[in-house]
C-alpha cells in the first residue's frame, strides 16, 4: 500500500514539473490549473503516507526502497524527455513559420532570434544534469536487471 502511494506521489510530483515548464513556456491558464492541482494532490499525498508511517511503522520496513528509487529515477527521465520533445517541438514549429526567417543575399535562409526565446534555453539545459543523472542511473540499474536478474 505504501509503495503505491510513493508511486502515485512521484508521478503526480512529475506532472506538477511538467506542467510548470509548460506553464512558463506557453503562459496558458490550463497549465497553471494543473500545476495548482498537483500541489494539492502532493501535499495531500504527502500527508497520507507520512500518517500511515506514524500510524503503521511496520509497513515502511516492507518498502523495497531499491525499486522505488529505479522507479522514481525512470519517471523524472521521461518527463524530462518530454520537456525536452516539447521544447524541441516548439521551436520546430517556429521555424517553419516564415515570420521568423528571411532570406539573405544569398537565398540562404537566416533565422531571426525570435525562434528560441530564453526562457526555453534556460529550462532545456537547467533539466539537462537531472535527464542524465537519473537516465544513467535508471539505465543501469535496467542492465544490472537484465543481465543479473536483480537491481
Amino acid at each position: 500500500m505504501l509503495i503505491v502511494l510513493f508511486i502515485v506521489l512521484q508521478i503526480s510530483f512529475s506532472f506538477h514539473i511538467y506542467s510548470l515548464v509548460l506553464y512558463v513556456l506557453r503562459r496558458e491558464n490550463k497549465y497553471l490549473k494543473g500545476f495548482i492541482n498537483t500541489t494539492i494532490s502532493n501535499i495531500l499525498l504527502a500527508g497520507g503516507i507520512t500518517a500511515l508511517a506514524i500510524i503503521h511503522p511496520q509497513n515502511v520496513k516492507e518498502v523495497d526502497f531499491k525499486l522505488l528509487l529505479w522507479l522514481m529515477t525512470g519517471f523524472i527521465m521521461l518527463i524530462m524527455l518530454f520537456i525536452k520533445i516539447s521544447i524541441a517541438r516548439a521551436i520546430f514549429i517556429r521555424i517553419k513559420d516564415p515570420q521568423n526567417y528571411h532570406f539573405n543575399y544569398f537565398g540562404k535562409k537566416v533565422l531571426h532570434s525570435t525562434v528560441v526565446r530564453f526562457e526555453e534555453i534556460l529550462i532545456f539545459f537547467f533539466t539537462m544534469p537531472f535527464f542524465l543523472f537519473c537516465g544513467a542511473y535508471f539505465i543501469a540499474r535496467l542492465f544490472n536487471l537484465l543481465l543479473y536478474k536483480h537491481l
